[in-house]
């Protein structure tokens, strides 16, 4: 018999899903069953259920016609649950781990029908926060269980419906189930404990609940908030149809109502200035009606006074304490900033140096209008003119030719900008107005910490890679690979994008986890891939010729990724040993990750007649279309290679390290473009017997293009322009509440 199931609805959670289910499958236990509903997402959370329930019999997944709402779709859930207990999971959080066989234990050994357990808050910045258990139970009850009147602190634990199992049998028999609407768990929780004979606790955290920097209900303004009122009366409702059995829990239950009101009141990410005098008037009123005879326990200091306010209607004077406390809060806050900011400001003012000056050139130019036709340009670092900045850059040429396109680039790359390629120097007064009055900002890495972004701005952050290794805020798990990394720093820029450029599905999902913000996605395939669909057979004989390639010659192109944890590493690679496996009409161009640019010199690797260093060349999508076959490791030009279909080997002789310290998204041997090798020496036996193009091989790159490469049709930076610049949606499939376009097929 299955013990527990698992509900765990689904709605724009794509960037956490896969993290919440893993933590379900990947505990020491089987009879655990996941019933995982897809509440008509908008993003790719369904797709990502049904890979699970194609790969794991234990997943179900239920896949919804329409939104119903987190409420409705866990009752969909437990209508389908078999398992004795049931356990409500929200799909952006996840259980510890192997925390479950000891659930089980409690379960079996005690019977509850309500086991509560304990959780922690996880913030962005990979710390936690306890929760109140240890403040409601300061001694742990053990494993005995208990009901609500015996001990009534039991409802000061967080009322929501993941830190608690309920036993199935239960549920159906008291026939209560989830309402519409938020804040569903209110009348879900409430309710469960005070209808429970036997409650068991165990204060062992079981759930990370993880605070979102946004798509969070608690980070949402609006009037929705204002349905936290029917919850609470559909609790008291109960309460009355349920009779005297549960008059002597009407003070406990009341209490909570008031602190959770005021709670959300409180909150000035959820209420809007405007509307809080009518929510106060609303918490008034059901003061009045809801008032149990005998009154209720009123808490003591600051918030006792908030609940005489509310009782008699004080708005004004609620509202003054209030603005009078937030100010001396503010005052507090400024006043050590100042004392931290004194010693930095002092020394800067004793020197002006010429960058201050030319930040405040900027920041006079940043109260110049906005030029209304200024699109600036930019890639890896200023490194030049390249990447999918540049390809959004030739079609805004054609589509857009009222925008003005500027680059920035280094000094030291200004010879490789094209002809006819507006640019700026970086550092320069040029560099510095343009950032300050362009309409647009199009780059595939962040800008500086110094640039802000004006209302009026719209940037584009375009990224340069399907990323293999963990990036953004999950490099907090592996410090190794992060170094020094900045995290708040990096929030603050990812802060500044409007738009979020996506080659697939999988690539958004992982953005939305690493840079949590409230960018639109446009999810329309690469636009430096454009390309590699649209070059001819013409096109890459006359690159292989300028390269000096004969037709008939196979043409190995090596790109290793960079470490950065191991600086100055590089993979074991013999170029004269492979030159000779692949034979006399073999050729090899190496290419070193861009982040080695400044320590590029001539003769690294010595340029000979059958290897060539390549490193140097500004354009890679020139490179893919003259070469025959790519050997990498963990690299992002994969994805791009895949699209000209070509045999791609991974030559990964570090891969448990690089994936312990490193930290990846998924097992890229377990799932790769072509063959695999961890050795030098198979890596030529796969070239002297052709075992790059096996069947096996071209089967696995078929997979792979499937999953990654389906937008990559040629028209990714078209629909980048027409969305951005010229905001013509037309070539998009949306709903209403779509903010992931994907291109109609």
């Amino acid at each position: 018999m299955t013990l527990i199931s698992f509900v765990v609805p689904a709605f724009r959670v794509q960037g956490y899903l896969r993290e919440c289910l893993d933590s379900i499958l990947g505990q020491p236990m089987t009879d655990v069953e996941v019933i995982a509903v897809d509440d008509c997402s908008p993003d790719a959370s369904g797709e990502i259920i049904d890979e699970y329930a194609a790969r794991d019999r234990r997943v179900r997944s239920v896949r919804l016609p329409e939104n119903v709402g987190l409420g409705p779709a866990r009752n969909v859930g437990l209508d389908r649950a078999v398992g004795e207990y049931v356990w409500f999971l929200d799909g952006d959080d996840w259980l510890a781990p192997e925390c479950l066989p000891a659930v089980a234990e409690r379960l079996r050994a005690t019977s509850p029908d309500v086991l509560l357990v304990d959780h922690v808050r996880t913030h962005w910045n990979d710390t936690v926060t306890r929760s109140a258990m240890a403040e409601v139970f300061p001694e742990s009850p053990g494993a005995a269980t208990f009901g609500l009147r015996e001990r009534p602190e039991a409802m000061r634990l967080l009322h929501t419906a993941w830190n608690r199992l309920v036993r199935r049998q239960f549920l159906v028999e008291l026939g209560l189930r989830f309402a519409p609407g938020w804040y569903e768990d209110v009348s879900f929780s409430y309710p469960v404990l005070m209808a429970a004979r036997r409650i068991g606790v165990l204060d062992q955290v079981c759930v990370n609940y993880r605070q979102r920097r946004a798509g969070a209900i608690t980070r949402t303004r609006g009037d929705r908030h204002f349905e936290v009122f029917p919850q609470w009366h559909r609790v008291f409702h109960l309460m009355d149809e349920w009779g005297p059995a549960t008059d002597a829990l009407r003070p406990a239950v009341f209490e909570r109502m008031i602190w959770h009101y005021l709670t959300v009141l409180g909150n000035g990410q959820r209420i809007a200035p405007e509307l809080r005098p009518a929510f106060f008037a609303q918490i008034t009123a059901d003061y009045a009606r809801w008032l149990p005879a005998g009154g209720y326990p009123v808490p003591d200091g600051v918030e006792g006074v908030k609940h005489r306010l509310v009782a008699t209607g004080r708005w004004r004077t609620f509202s003054a304490l209030r603005a009078a406390s937030r100010a001396r809060d503010t005052a507090r806050r400024q006043a050590r900033t100042a004392r931290r900011r004194v010693g930095p400001v002092a020394r800067r003012g004793a020197r002006l140096t010429r960058d201050g000056l030319l930040r405040e050139y900027y920041r006079a130019e940043l109260r110049r209008p906005v030029d209304p036709t200024l699109a600036v340009y930019a890639a890896y670092w200023f490194r030049g003119y390249s990447c999918n900045p540049a390809a959004i850059y030739e079609v805004a040429r054609r589509l857009a030719p009222g925008v003005r396109g500027v680059w920035i680039v280094r000094r030291d790359r200004v010879d490789e900008v094209p002809a006819g390629v507006e640019y700026v120097v970086a550092g320069t007064p040029a560099y510095y107005r343009a950032l300050a009055r362009a309409r647009w900002l199009i780059n595939n890495v962040n800008y500086p910490d110094f640039v802000r972004k004006r209302p009026e701005q719209v940037h584009v952050q375009t990224h340069h890679g399907t990323p293999v290794k963990v990036m953004g805020l999950d490099q907090q798990r592996y410090p190794i690979g992060a170094g020094r990394m900045d995290f708040a720093g990096l929030l603050r820029r990812v802060d500044r994008w409007d738009y979020s450029v996506s080659s697939n599905s999988f690539s958004t999902q992982m953005w939305d986890r690493a840079y949590p913000a409230t960018y639109t996605t446009l999810e329309v395939g690469y636009p430096r891939n454009d390309r590699l669909v649209t070059a001819g057979a013409d096109e890459v004989r006359r690159l292989r010729a300028e390269f000096g390639f004969a037709p008939d010659e196979q043409v190995v192109l090596y790109a290793p990724t960079h470490r950065e944890h191991l600086p100055g590493y590089r993979p074991p690679f013999d170029p004269d040993r492979l030159v000779e496996a692949l034979g006399e009409a073999g050729r090899l161009l190496m290419r070193s990750h861009y982040f080695h640019d400044r320590d590029r010199r001539p003769g690294r690797p010595v340029d000979r007649e059958r290897v060539r260093d390549v490193s140097g060349h500004q354009r890679v999508e020139d490179l893919y279309l003259v070469a025959d076959v790519l050997i990498t490791d963990y690299s992002s030009a994969m994805f791009d290679y895949a699209v000209l279909d070509r045999p791609i080997v991974l030559y990964t002789p570090d891969w448990e390290a690089y994936r312990l310290a490193r930290g990846v998204y998924f097992d890229v041997t377990a799932e790769p473009p072509g063959a695999v090798v961890t050795t030098f020496a198979d890596l030529l036996d796969l070239f002297r017997t052709d075992a790059v193009r096996s069947d096996a091989a071209a089967k696995a790159r078929a997979h792979f293009r499937g999953r990654f490469c389906t937008l990559d049709d040629g028209r990714a930076a078209e629909r980048v322009v027409r969305r951005v610049f010229l905001g013509e949606p037309a070539e998009w499939r949306c709903s209403a509440d779509r903010d992931v376009p994907r291109p109609v097929a």
